[in-house]
């Protein structure tokens, strides 16, 4: 098997596992305003997520720019609460609207933060000829996995919204509270703390 083909599936299940929990919950806060319907907007989305993701991936995973580890497990759910949150506070006139809007600066900005939070393990497991190749593999990966999590909430969402006429407003703020609650749970659950005590 080729690097290219191995690195390509380690992008995929690096979000489809279960221990790519904190990833999914992102992609999955960032969708949550939309519907099947609005799939153009949600690709746009995961896409900006995968380009801020790879550019401190590839930074950190080159040794130009030092990681804290802790920090940075700290962080990552930081980024779901604040996303998720803001949904909370989203009307739906905002949704619809075609201009660049608060979650496309979310999914960029905030992908910055993800991308640095898989760096060790791929310095570890990364040849020295063909890290670029490598990387290019893991992102594409990683863009595929957003994908498939992205394409089977939305026909989730609007099964519930469509079909049993769950208003998009209830379900918008029955996904951002369930994220958001897990993302409580995981800045808890972070050595972070543990370390603000030592």
């Amino acid at each position: 098997m080729s690097d290219f083909k191995i690195f390509l599936e380690l992008g995929w299940d690096h979000i489809l596992r279960a221990d790519g929990l904190d990833h999914k919950l992102f992609i999955i806060a960032l969708a949550a305003v939309y519907l099947l319907s609005d799939w153009r907007k949600v690709l746009l989305l995961v896409t900006a997520f995968t380009i801020g993701h790879s550019l401190t991936l590839a930074l950190a995973t080159l040794n130009i720019i030092p990681v804290n580890v802790d920090l940075i497990e700290f962080l990552i759910p930081v980024t779901i609460l604040i996303t998720a949150v803001a949904n909370l506070f989203r009307k739906e006139s905002q949704v619809q609207l075609s201009k660049l809007q608060t979650n496309y600066i979310f999914a960029a900005g905030f992908g910055l933060i993800h991308g640095m939070g898989f760096s060790n393990y791929l310095k570890s497991i990364m040849g020295r000829d063909e890290i670029l190749s490598q990387l290019l593999a893991f992102n594409l990966g990683l863009e595929i996995g957003q994908i498939i999590i992205v394409a089977i909430f939305l026909i989730i969402a609007t099964i519930f919204v469509d079909l049993f006429g769950v208003s998009r407003r209830d379900w918008k703020l029955v996904i951002s509270a369930g994220v958001g609650g897990t993302a409580l749970y995981l800045i808890s659950e972070t050595s972070f703390w543990q370390n603000l005590t030592t």
